[in-house]
This record gives C-alpha cells, sequence and structure tokens, in this order.
C-alpha cells in the first residue's frame, strides 16, 4: 500500500457518508412534505374548482366537485393503505374554501382560507425561527428521530433549521405578495390560475433550499437509538448485579455450610 492509497480510501469513505446523509435527507422531505403525490393532491381541487368555474360561472357546481375530488383522493389513500395525513389536509382546506364561498356568495372566496393559512405559517415559520425553536426543526425533528435533541445538542443543524425556516417563511410571504392583492384587484378566474401556477414551484424551491441547507448540517442525532442503548445498558448492569448477588450469596452458603 502507498502513502496515497490512505487518503484516497477515506476521501471516498467521506463521500459515500456524504452521498448517504444526502439521500437520507431527501427521503425525510419526502416523506414530510407528501412528495410528488402530496404535490399534486394539493393542486387538482383547485384546479378542478377553477376550471369548472372558467367554463360556465357555476359557484356551487364548481365548489362541489372540486370538494368530490379531494375526498376521492382520500378513498383512494385509504385503499391503497396509505398515509391520509396530505389528503385529509386538502379535503378540510378544501372544505374551509366552499364553506367561505357558499356563505358570501363569492367565488373568490373559495381561495381566502387557504391564503390565509399561507400567510399564518409564513408567520409561524419567521417567528419559531426569532424564538429559537425553528419550525421546520419541529416538522423534521421526529422523521429524523432526533426530536429536539438538534436545539442544545447539534449547534450546526439547528442553525441548518433556522435558515431553513428563514427560506420557507420569506417564499410564502413572497406568495402572499402576489396573492391578496390579487384578491381585491382580479377576477375569480384570474385568481385561481395564478394560485395553481403558484402552488409547486414555491414550494419545491423551499424544499430545495431546504434540502441544501440539511445536507451540509451535521448528521441528526438518534434518540430513539440512544434510548434503546440506555435500557439494555441498564439491563445489563441489572441483569450483572443479579449475577453478582447471586453469586456472593451461593459463597456465603458454602462458607456457612
Amino acid at each position: 500500500m502507498t502513502s496515497l492509497d490512505k487518503p484516497t480510501e477515506d476521501t471516498t469513505a467521506e463521500d459515500t457518508a456524504a452521498a448517504d446523509a444526502r439521500a437520507v435527507t431527501e427521503a425525510a422531505l419526502f416523506e414530510a412534505f407528501g412528495g410528488v403525490r402530496g404535490m399534486v393532491e394539493t393542486v387538482v381541487p383547485g384546479l378542478v374548482f377553477v376550471t369548472i368555474f372558467t367554463i360556465n360561472k357555476n359557484l356551487h357546481m364548481s365548489a362541489i366537485a372540486a370538494l368530490a375530488v379531494s375526498l376521492v383522493l382520500v378513498v383512494v389513500r385509504l385503499v391503497m393503505k396509505d398515509t391520509v395525513k396530505h389528503a385529509f389536509s386538502g379535503v378540510f382546506g378544501v372544505a374551509f374554501g366552499v364553506v367561505f364561498a357558499m356563505m358570501t356568495g363569492n367565488a373568490k372566496a373559495f381561495y381566502l382560507p387557504g391564503m390565509l393559512y399561507t400567510l399564518g405559517l409564513a408567520l409561524a415559520y419567521i417567528i419559531t425561527t426569532l424564538c429559537g425553536v425553528p419550525l421546520i426543526g419541529l416538522i423534521l425533528g421526529p422523521v429524523f428521530k432526533e426530536n429536539l435533541s438538534w436545539r442544545t445538542r447539534n449547534p450546526g443543524r439547528k442553525k441548518a433549521y433556522a435558515k431553513a425556516s428563514w427560506a420557507w417563511g420569506l417564499i410564502l410571504l413572497a406568495k402572499c405578495a402576489i396573492l391578496f392583492p390579487l384578491y381585491l384587484w382580479a377576477d375569480t378566474e384570474q385568481l385561481g390560475w395564478v394560485l395553481v401556477a403558484l402552488k409547486i414551484p414555491p414550494f419545491l424551491l423551499a424544499v430545495w433550499l431546504t434540502w441544501v441547507f440539511l445536507a451540509k448540517a451535521p448528521a441528526p442525532i438518534d434518540v430513539f437509538a440512544e434510548m434503546e442503548a440506555a435500557e439494555k445498558a441498564e439491563a445489563a448492569a441489572a441483569a450483572a448485579g443479579t449475577a453478582a448477588e447471586a453469586s456472593e450469596a451461593g459463597g456465603r452458603h458454602r462458607r456457612e455450610g
């Protein structure tokens, strides 16, 4: 082996570890945010609503069709025994939109709950980051099996979560800066098509930035593995203590005999 062999092996191991970390981060992000299917499920109901309303201007038909599509997406997930949290969130969002639109008689009100949710989420990302508990860390911590260990034990990871939360907050605020003026000035069709167009690109940008920040961050601390190891060590210590007590009792019995 030459003197150059060792650095080459170390470099290869580091590259492999980095690739594994990136793969784990990518998988966790897809799990947390629903992946491609989750994105489709957030777009389709709004697309159905604006398409039907553009064609016939019938608020009731558009709203009922959007809600029906959301329910179908949930049923499909249930039949496939897949997680339904993303589909259910879509159903609730569409249901609130339908209620707002029906109560006001204004088709644009169908989009208002989702816009208010986006604004609230943007503020939540920013405020929690300013408070030292970035929201993206609270969301992804359980996915990475690190829970809140990043807050006190992994400062590099906390910094990455803070950057990612800032990215999410500012991207969503920029989206709101486009949508709320349109809600006041544009008609239903214009607002609806812009909303459909802005569903996926800002989301993808935020997810990509999150991936970039976390891929460069220190690895998560697996607190579940730590707890399992501590339980095994405690059980082993208890077993050793029991064995020692038994041995001592046996020796005492022999001496007395």
